[in-house]
């Protein structure tokens, strides 16, 4: 009995220093790991922010690291997993297979492309249609990368920065990057919504997400949901298409 009261208090401060992230989370892990990989950025040609939470006027968006530069804007997407990662672009859900088991997780390319949208929200420039975006998706950790299918760089941390580097058509002048970094920082020191708080929101944004697509409605515009054939079989589409292309592979 001793030993079972020692145990659950030791389990119940480490909850409580998780909490206070005075032990970081497995998903904490992941974002200091790769905040410490981008500091080997050149700090003249990069400005580098991480774990950056914004308001819009549709709520709370937390994103992990946001590097600026003359080249555009990198909008980067930490996960810290083990086992193999399926997925693909369009899914609502990823898989993440664990010896036998299997588990979801939200489509973490959707995901970063939804921050992206909020960041296009608070930064307002004149050229701003001007600006390019590079969604990334990095992997820690000692997952591989099985049949994922997408446009969007879904890498591991030791391709980070060469893919980065990689972008080298200059788009900004070095005024506007500090503008921008200026408008995300302001943003952040006016507007600061705590982890519990944004952790509601998204519940929130979740429970009416599914409610609109139960009702075969689409979250994204409004419009109807309709069955359409694909590649892999039937899947729910926008009946806005092109001009919405949200997909919903089933309902849940």
């Amino acid at each position: 009995m001793e030993v079972l009261l020692v145990v659950i208090g030791c389990i119940t401060i480490i909850i409580i220093l998780i909490t206070l992230k005075l032990i970081p989370s497995t998903g904490t892990r992941g974002e200091y790991i790769i905040a410490k990989e981008l500091k080997r950025l050149n700090t003249n040609e990069y400005y580098v922010l991480n774990d950056v939470m914004i308001q819009t006027q549709y709520g709370s968006s937390q994103i992990d690291h946001v590097v600026i530069s003359v080249y555009g804007i990198f909008v980067i997407e930490t996960k810290n997993y083990k086992g193999w990662i399926h997925g693909n672009e369009k899914s609502t859900f990823w898989n993440q297979t664990v010896y036998s088991k299997k588990y979801q997780f939200r489509n973490p390319v959707k995901q970063n492309w939804s921050h992206i949208y909020a960041l296009k929200e608070i930064i307002s420039l004149v050229n701003q249609k001007f600006i390019p975006y590079y969604p990334i998706v990095v992997f820690v950790g000692t997952a591989r990368l099985v049949n994922v299918n997408v446009k969007t760089p879904v890498i591991y941390k030791h391709q980070l920065i060469q893919t980065i580097k990689d972008e080298q058509n200059t788009s900004l002048s070095i005024d506007q990057v500090r503008h921008i970094a200026h408008q995300i920082s302001t943003n952040i020191e006016h507007n600061k919504v705590t982890n519990k708080e944004h952790f509601n929101n998204i519940q929130s944004a979740v429970y009416t997400r599914q409610q609109l697509e139960r009702n075969l409605i689409c979250p994204r515009c409004g419009s109807k949901l309709i069955i359409r054939n694909g590649k892999y079989g039937k899947f729910y589409g926008c009946s806005k298409y092109p001009y919405c292309k949200y997909t919903l592979s089933k309902l849940k």
